[in-house]
């Protein structure tokens, strides 16, 4: 949505970059495969998605110690501190977009989001 990409681009990340930052902070050291996983980006775009937050020094990347093909992602300082700073401009895009519904109705829209989200 052209909306969300007006309103993000002062972070200077995509929506795909937040969701994998989002989720590597909400599973300290995954692998890029559960990121896969939780995401439903595709292996190659991942990879490449990573890479460039390693780059960019917002996820920090390791060799994992139970798997040598696998990586252990984590956020660095100035990733959590990207994030953060991106939390309030991604709630007030909830609240917008939830605004267009009734209020009885914005309930059921977020459970079914979660149920959706947990179906991954």
């Amino acid at each position: 949505d052209e909306r969300f990409a007006k309103a993000i681009d002062p972070i200077d990340l995509t929506s795909r970059q937040l969701v994998v930052l989002g989720i590597v902070a909400a599973n300290e050291g995954t692998s890029q495969t559960g990121i896969v996983e939780a995401s439903g980006i595709d292996r190659s775009t991942l990879a490449d998605i990573v890479r460039r937050l390693v780059k960019r020094g917002l996820l920090a990347r390791r060799r994992s110690k139970h798997d040598i093909r696998a990586y252990n992602v984590s956020l660095t300082a100035e990733g959590r501190r990207v994030l953060a700073s991106a939390s309030p401009i991604l709630a007030r895009i909830e609240a917008d977009l939830l605004a267009a519904l009734p209020e009885r109705r914005r309930a059921e829209l977020v459970a079914a989001l979660g149920t959706l989200t947990a179906a991954r």
